[in-house]
């Protein structure tokens, strides 16, 4: 069996919790729980014809007041970089984790994640943003936690990226 650390980045109150356990345990839960430390979850997959342990670092959300903690990346095969589809700076802090992760890590597969695609209304990341992003070859998935679009395959997508690695 394959085994595949996964780790959640971005600001705090992005969602990343809520992806997690969207993705684990298809459950949504509209209070919001502070992550202190790191919560670790994990999930069998398939992937071209092989099993795949994906173990999910859930890192708690960085903001001015506290910043990453280097060792909890090591050993990382890939990342998912959330951002928070109605707050627009979260955005920021995602392109500060990617550079932080890659001078840890190395070059690994990510995936940038834009979430709370259910609040469209209030949707403030600018299309241009998006395709700026795409346009340097990074994947990019609006998600929705709560509703579960396209969830399942942000973390497919990234354990596929790692397996052929």
């Amino acid at each position: 069996m394959i085994q595949k650390k996964i780790c959640m980045l971005g600001g705090f109150a992005v969602g990343k919790t809520s992806l997690v356990r969207q993705y684990v345990h298809s459950m949504f839960d509209e209070r919001y729980q502070t992550t202190l430390g790191v919560k670790i979850d994990k999930k069998q997959v398939g992937v071209d014809g092989k099993t795949v342990n994906l173990m999910l670092w859930d890192l708690y959300g960085e903001d001015e007041f506290q910043t990453l903690r280097l060792s909890y990346l090591r050993g990382t095969s890939g990342y998912l970089l959330v951002a928070d589809g109605t707050r627009p700076e979260s955005l920021d802090r995602v392109h500060s984790l990617r550079l932080t992760a890659e001078r840890t890590i190395g070059k690994a597969p990510f995936i940038v994640l834009l979430n709370k695609a259910d609040l469209a209304d209030d949707w403030c990341i600018p299309e241009d943003a998006i395709e700026d992003m795409r346009s340097n070859g990074w994947n990019v998935l609006k998600t929705s936690a709560k509703t579960g679009a396209g969830v399942n395959e942000a973390f497919e997508l990234l354990a596929k990226e790692m397996v052929r690695e």
